[in-house]
C-alpha cells in the first residue's frame, strides 16, 4: 500500500515544521508539500496531488473555510482535516459544513494525528458522537444550510438499509460500530456509505449527518 500523500497548510512556520517532524517518521504518510495560506491551496493541490490536506482554519488572506469550500468544487478533491486551537468553535463548524472530513486541535498527539489521516484517507470522518451532536445542534432550526424539503426528498429515495446506515452516521458511528450495530461486515458498510454519498450528493460523512438532521430522519 502506498503512503498517504499529505499537504500541510498553515501560516505559522513553527506549526508546519512541527507537523513535518511529527509525521515524517511514519511510513504510512508522506508529506508532499506545504502552503502558507488558503490562497495558495489550489496551486499546491494541483502541484502536489495530496490525498489529505491538513488545513489551518485561520489564515491572513484566505481562511481554511473558504479554501475547503473551493476544494469541494473540484471533481476529485482531497480529504480535508482542519486544524484549530479552539475545540468545536463556529469556524470549525462552518468548515465541516463546507466539506471538511473532521478537525484536530493543534496540540493533538502525533499518534492521533496519524490515525486521523489514515481514517479520512479511508473515507471515515473524525468526529466523536459528542462532536457530531454539537455539530447537528449548531445547524438545527433556522440556521439550516440545506432546504428541509430537499433533504426529505433525497432521503426518501434511500432503501431501508441505507436509511439505517445514514442514521448511524448521523449519530457519529464509525464503520466498525455501524457493522456491529447492523450485523454487517465493514466492507458492506463501506459500500453503503459510497452509495449514500452518491445518492445524497454529499462530499463526506459529515454532510450525510447534516442532511439526515435536515430531513428530520434522526428526530
Amino acid at each position: 500500500m502506498s503512503a498517504i500523500r499529505v499537504l500541510i497548510v498553515d501560516d505559522d512556520p513553527l506549526v508546519r515544521s512541527g507537523l513535518k517532524l511529527m509525521l515524517g517518521g511514519d511510513d504510512s504518510v508522506r508529506i508532499v508539500g506545504e502552503a502558507i495560506d488558503g490562497a495558495d491551496v489550489p496551486a499546491a493541490v494541483d502541484g502536489y496531488r495530496p490525498d489529505v490536506v491538513l488545513m489551518d482554519i485561520r489564515m491572513p488572506k484566505v481562511d481554511g473555510i473558504t479554501a475547503t469550500r473551493r476544494l469541494q468544487e473540484r471533481s476529485d478533491p482531497p480529504q480535508v482535516i482542519v486544524l484549530t486551537t479552539f475545540d468545536a468553535d463556529d469556524m470549525v463548524f462552518s468548515a465541516l459544513r463546507h466539506g471538511a472530513a473532521g478537525f484536530l486541535l493543534k496540540d493533538t498527539p502525533p499518534d492521533e494525528i496519524l490515525r486521523a489521516i489514515n481514517l479520512v484517507a479511508d473515507g471515515e470522518a473524525i468526529l466523536s458522537p459528542t462532536v457530531t451532536r454539537q455539530l447537528l445542534d449548531h445547524f438545527s432550526g433556522g440556521d439550516r444550510g440545506v432546504d428541509a424539503a430537499h433533504a426529505s426528498q433525497a432521503v426518501a429515495g434511500l432503501t431501508e438499509r441505507e436509511r439505517e446506515v445514514a442514521m448511524a452516521i448521523g449519530q457519529g458511528c464509525s464503520n466498525q460500530e455501524i457493522a456491529d450495530q447492523l450485523f454487517m461486515s465493514v466492507p458492506t458498510v463501506k459500500a453503503h456509505v459510497t452509495k449514500l454519498l452518491s445518492k445524497l450528493d454529499a462530499d463526506n460523512r459529515v454532510q450525510i449527518a447534516l442532511l439526515v438532521r435536515d430531513s428530520g430522519l434522526s428526530a
